[in-house]
């Protein structure tokens, strides 16, 4: 099985935000009931058992936690995202490396597509300009061990165990 874990979020206008940035680039969008900050990729595993007993030493995060600004990885670009820079977030990264999960560079985003291509550079930059002083949705206070299930389609995220308030 295919195991990550992640809190899952939500942005206040998805629908929107995607509709124009549609207008500027090519790519695949995340489904909105699938959009999650990942903490780790375990990837394949043969059960969940001993990753329900790890999250278990985990505490949940205080509040929900906004995602401000947009931006991209790669060069040229290849993952659009939300950004989430707060410091509640790098301690709770702290927390899972000593609950004994391997976290690597962690950044925290949410990922919103897979770019293809960018069709208008400069409206491009003018749309990251135009959503950086907003409050664009939020990460919840969970922390939930998901099996990925790849179709033709999408992939499918099916909620094993978690962590809550």
């Amino acid at each position: 099985m295919r195991l990550f874990i992640a809190s899952p979020a939500k942005l206040y206008d998805y629908t929107g935000l995607r509709k124009e940035f549609s207008e500027v680039l090519e790519g695949t969008w995340v489904q909105e009931e699938s959009l999650h900050l990942t903490w780790v990729f375990l990837g394949e595993e043969p059960a969940a058992g001993p990753w329900i007993e790890k999250l278990r030493n985990l505490t949940p995060p205080k509040k929900p936690v906004p995602l401000r600004k947009l931006g991209s990885f790669g060069r040229p670009p290849r993952v659009f995202h939300a950004k989430a820079e707060d410091p509640d977030l790098y301690a709770k990264a702290r927390q899972f490396r000593e609950s004994g999960f391997e976290l690597h560079r962690f950044t925290p985003h949410v990922t919103l597509c897979r770019i293809k291509r960018i069709r208008d550079w400069r409206r491009y930059k003018e749309l990251l300009k135009a959503y950086e002083e907003k409050i664009l949705g939020e990460i919840s206070e969970e922390i939930i061990l998901y099996e990925s299930i790849l179709t033709k389609e999408r992939a499918i995220h099916k909620k094993i165990a978690g962590v809550t308030k």
